[in-house]
């Protein structure tokens, strides 16, 4: 077996984040494993660019990360884009009461978090302990979670503000996989307005429609 690197943490990390070439004809079994799996990832190298595999227990992502390759490979195809909440959508009354939770904390910001039951496949929220909250930051601990717990949400208010993610919150999703929303304009008649994306793999993505059940459209 062809040894990629000399030190054990590098090979640890390597082992971590596998690369794997798609074969031209038939199946990579490295890949399927990969995509059939509970927790797992990789990037897969096809003749149309490079594509990030993820799999959580209620997540399955799979994105292109590179433009189609210049030059020849002889690769097979990296497939097709796709974006699965493997835990549903989260259930649209949960939104009214963080709303109603965010407006109560008015005129400060405030936060919560939307966590998944894999084992009763059961949708809670959090109200994180808050170290520090006024009208325009807050700081807040993300909860310890059982092991049948995930985090699928990160949510925070702006208060009476604009919905945006700043370069704080861009540090601060930078190494996370979960779902990123920012709520603002609250207490206002036009509101509330609301940002939201996919944090994975160290990119920010679009959501092509909402997260909760009963909305069209994401933000």
């Amino acid at each position: 077996m062809t040894v990629l690197a000399d030190d054990p943490t590098a090979a640890a990390i390597l082992a971590a984040a596998s690369c794997y070439p798609v074969p031209p004809v038939g199946r990579s079994p490295a890949i399927d494993a990969v995509r059939a799996s509970r927790t797992s990832q990789c990037l897969a190298v096809g003749r149309d660019g490079v594509m990030l595999i993820v799999r959580r227990p209620w997540l399955e992502l799979d994105i292109p990360v590179t433009p189609p390759f210049p030059a020849y490979l002889p690769y097979g195809s990296v497939g097709e884009r796709r974006a699965e909440l493997r835990c549903g959508l989260m259930p649209r009354e949960l939104l009214g009461r963080i709303l109603d939770h965010f407006r109560a904390a008015l005129p400060n910001e405030a936060a919560a978090f939307v966590l998944w039951n894999e084992n009763e496949r059961s949708f809670s929220i959090h109200y994180p302990q808050i170290d520090d909250a006024t009208p325009s930051r807050v700081t807040y601990r993300s909860p310890i979670l059982a092991p049948d717990q995930h985090l699928i949400c990160d949510i925070h208010s702006h208060a009476h503000g604009a919905a945006f993610f700043s370069a704080t919150d861009d540090a601060d999703d930078a190494h996370s996989t979960k779902i990123a929303l920012v709520l603002g304009r609250l207490g206002q008649p036009e509101g509330p307005a609301i940002a939201s994306r996919l944090c994975a793999g160290g990119m920010f993505l679009p959501l092509p429609r909402s997260p909760f059940s009963g909305d069209d459209d994401a933000a």
